[in-house]
């Protein structure tokens, strides 16, 4: 059984809402789930119930909460869109990465048995596991067609992590020349998987989307779960 539940996380300089799905185990390791434009929604939401229903305690952080706490857009509705815009332009990005690190030390002390702590994050999400991995010794982390990595790949050089990326090639936030760069930067380190997904443009994992793909969705979400299990779970 799923429990769905929110906590508090408290931080230095504030305290931070999350939502938490929480499976039957009491030492389950840990994935931070980093949202996307949109906040702490429905589909961010979703996400945490899979990763329970496959053991982890998930955990998805309320990252807007320094700009307007508790945000649950829907990215079909058009005044929705222009906020998650504003929001995008308005985030402070290592603000961000210092807010998720805190959450991590915070889930670390609560998490028992050992086993490891993981961050999972999609478009705006994806470029903070990215940065996350290089600030942080997570156990391992995953972005989904992460949005502005290639303008922070000066940080390449400090990466702490296992770190899987999901390149969607007909991004239009990203595009060809970027994900060249990026692979070029990362593909020698052997800690780092890079997966592309010919022909599928940006969020071609969230359901319901109007790029939504099931059979890349499927593979990727199976790609993403073997990563998780071989590097948070204990031998």
């Amino acid at each position: 059984m799923i429990r769905q539940l929110t906590c508090t996380l408290r931080l230095d300089d504030g305290e931070l809402r999350a939502y938490v799905a929480r499976p039957d185990r009491s030492d389950a390791p840990a994935v931070v789930v980093l949202h996307e434009v949109f906040g702490v929604n429905a589909t961010m939401r979703a996400c945490c119930d899979v990763l329970a229903a496959h053991g982890y305690l998930a955990v998805c952080p309320d990252l807007f909460w320094r700009i307007e706490p508790g945000l649950a857009l829907d990215h079909r509705v058009p005044d929705d869109l222009r906020r998650a815009g504003e929001l995008y332009a308005a985030f402070d990005v290592a603000l961000g990465v210092r807010d998720i690190v805190a959450s991590i030390d915070a889930i670390r002390r609560e998490t028992l048995g050992g086993e490891g702590v993981g961050v999972l994050g999609y478009c705006l999400g994806g470029l903070l596991a990215y940065l996350t991995a290089t600030q942080s010794a997570v156990d391992a982390a995953v972005a989904y067609y992460g949005v502005g990595i290639e303008n922070h790949l000066g940080a390449a050089a400090e990466l702490r992590s296992p770190l899987m990326l999901h390149i969607a090639e007909e991004d239009r936030f990203v595009p060809k020349s970027a994900q060249a760069r990026i692979e070029a930067a990362l593909a020698p380190d052997a800690r780092v998987v890079i997966h592309r997904y010919a022909g599928r443009e940006h969020a071609f994992a969230r359901l319901g989307g109007a790029h939504f793909h099931g059979d890349d969705a499927a593979l990727a979400e199976a790609r993403t779960l073997t990563f998780l299990a071989a590097l948070l779970r204990k031998p």
